[in-house]
């Protein structure tokens, strides 16, 4: 359903930079939830920072420039013609052209401004929704899709077991 190995051979290129991950989406639109429901599963489990940021990621982009990480990885529900649960990594100028945000905010727009104010390496992770309806659950799919993003991030962020 994805070509995970190219997800991690990209990512990779992270491993122990200071990174910042952000997750967005609306928990209350089924698969649009992605973000906040990968950043629920990681906490504690790996040595990223986490963001999550709902529907609101303007809100953070100032906390981020303060921070100045190296890399900043962002994951969301996004449009591209795929199969539910297909997970892809694109580059921000692809963003808006092969593949569309389900947020008003364009992505492209919040990677521009942090861009604007700190030399930063950017990931943009999409997964393909199934159902994005007002109190729908995540389908299976993206259950399945959030859990093998699970085990990407902990193999590249690995927690460091002396750390509380």
């Amino acid at each position: 359903m994805c070509d995970e190995d190219q997800i991690f051979e990209r990512l990779n290129e992270v491993r122990g930079s200071k990174t910042i991950l952000v997750g967005i989406g609306n928990t209350l639109k089924g698969d649009d939830g992605i973000g906040p429901l990968l950043c629920r599963e990681l906490t504690g489990k790996i040595c990223a920072e986490l963001i999550n940021a709902d529907t609101v990621p303007e809100n953070y982009i100032q906390s981020i420039i303060r921070k100045k990480p190296q890399s900043l990885v962002i994951i969301d529900a996004v449009e591209f013609a795929a199969s539910a649960g297909t997970i892809k990594i694109f580059k921000p100028d692809q963003l808006g052209s092969v593949a569309h945000s389900t947020h008003s905010l364009s992505p492209h727009l919040f990677i521009d401004m942090i861009r604007k104010s700190i030399e930063i390496n950017v990931y943009f992770i999409g997964v393909q929704p199934g159902q994005v309806g007002f109190g729908q659950s995540v389908c299976a799919e993206v259950a399945e899709a959030i859990q093998r993003l699970v085990g990407i991030f902990c193999d590249i962020f690995p927690k460091d077991l002396t750390d509380p």
